[in-house]
């Protein structure tokens, strides 16, 4: 059995994943009633998005209780690419969206939402999230007032005694290895989310909304392929695309599929470590990154507005569609604050053009039609970027110490 299992993990992860991936389809759609398989998904997710919330909560707060080099010239670099980068995305949706323009088919019977009202909504949302109960952040997930927390006692436990830093790595050392563990079981999880997305959707989705999804992954794929690489090579002065291609594949293949930020964590701290960047750095900037680092979302919002504006209509103006663009970015940041991630945003952003809640909310509807697509496609986006763009900051600290980027 232990030879069994040393031959499976001395197989490359992303073989196994293709693998995995692979046999998904194909069970799929010779076996789409075996519902069983399905629970290899998500008990996979399941697993990640459980040990995420306490790995990022002890990871940040061993790396700050430690004495040291300050990272903060680092952090700060990763806060300028993550915001600099979802607003551009957001500017870049509006020219798509009026190069391209999309109009909807609204229905009737949309069931009721909560969803906010207004920017202050979401940074009330988002304060709340903040002064939270630790412990509650913890059991909800809730990664910014774990990341809050996580900095505050981190602190606060710099003059602790060196034995109880010690027993804070062995711990955060301990829930790596049970991250490397459930990361070997990707392929079947892989497989299991797969299965359920083939079996459940076929191909429909595309046939019906075809455009409005071209529109949205041909944006997000723009930003990644041609907006993020600029940024890597503003930070390293080499050519980006090794380390845009070497993220797209650790992390964006399974955060396609897991659909989970917060799931993806775990497996970007992994793809750090592998890359030999600093771990009290990064167990900050990638929680800090699925927080704020929202491309896809400030892409969602900003399309399916102007989406809805389109069908109703309405001419959007230059002056109003860089508002738009402001206000898209802002509340994306925010998206981890609200119910129902950045979908339910839209209807903020469409009170704008004066858009009615009732067909702002239809146009939310066919969000969560085509988010099987959409919504994997932005986290990809946003997860990979989280990757990306922190490891490009610390390439940067790189560069400027005269030491060798290789990546």
């Amino acid at each position: 059995m232990k030879k069994l299992l040393d031959k499976w993990i001395s197989i490359s992860l992303i073989k196994r994943i293709i693998g995995g991936l692979a046999l998904g389809i194909i069970l799929g759609l010779l076996v789409p009633k075996a519902s069983g398989i399905a629970l290899f998904g998500s008990v996979f997710v399941g697993a990640l998005k459980a040990i995420a919330p306490l790995l990022v909560f002890v990871l940040v707060i061993s790396s700050l209780c430690h004495s040291g080099k300050s990272h903060g010239g680092v952090i700060k670099t990763v806060i300028i690419l993550y915001m600099f980068s979802t607003i551009l995305a957001s500017v870049i949706a509006v020219f798509t969206s009026k190069l391209f323009p999309v109009t909807l088919t609204l229905t009737e019977g949309i069931e009721e939402m909560s969803s906010p009202g207004s920017i202050g909504d979401v940074f009330n949302s988002l304060l709340m999230n903040i002064v939270e109960n630790p412990i509650t952040s913890l059991t909800k997930a809730n990664y910014v007032g774990i990341l809050a927390w996580a900095v505050v006692i981190g602190i606060a436990c710099r003059h602790a005694k060196e034995s109880t830093k010690d027993m804070l790595v062995d711990i955060s050392n301990g829930l790596s290895k049970v991250v490397t563990w459930i990361i070997n079981f990707a392929p079947f999880g892989i497989m299991g989310l797969v299965f359920d997305t083939v079996s459940n959707n076929g191909m429909s989705v595309f046939k019906e909304y075809g455009k409005l999804l071209m529109l949205l992954v041909g944006t997000m794929l723009f930003i990644y392929f041609v907006t993020n690489p600029i940024l890597v090579f503003w930070c390293t002065h080499k050519n980006p695309y090794p380390l845009v291609f070497r993220c797209l594949k650790k992390s964006a293949l399974t955060a396609f599929f897991t659909r989970s930020s917060a799931a993806n964590i775990p497996i970007n701290m992994k793809e750090c470590e592998d890359m030999g960047l600093d771990r009290d750095t990064y167990s900050v900037t990638i929680p800090l990154g699925a927080t704020i680092n929202m491309d896809g979302a400030a892409i969602t919002i900003t399309v399916m507005t102007l989406a809805a504006a389109n069908t109703l209509g309405i001419t959007v103006d230059i002056p109003s569609a860089i508002l738009l663009s402001i206000l898209a970015a802002l509340s994306a940041c925010g998206a981890s604050g609200v119910a129902g991630g950045s979908l339910l945003l839209i209807p903020m952003a469409c009170s704008l053009f004066g858009i009615p809640n009732d067909v702002a909310m239809q146009v939310v509807g066919i969000g969560f039609i085509i988010g099987v697509i959409q919504d994997s496609v932005e986290t990809a986006l946003n997860s990979s970027s989280d990757l990306l763009l922190a490891a490009s900051a610390e390439f940067r600290q790189w560069r400027k110490e005269g030491r060798e980027i290789t990546y």
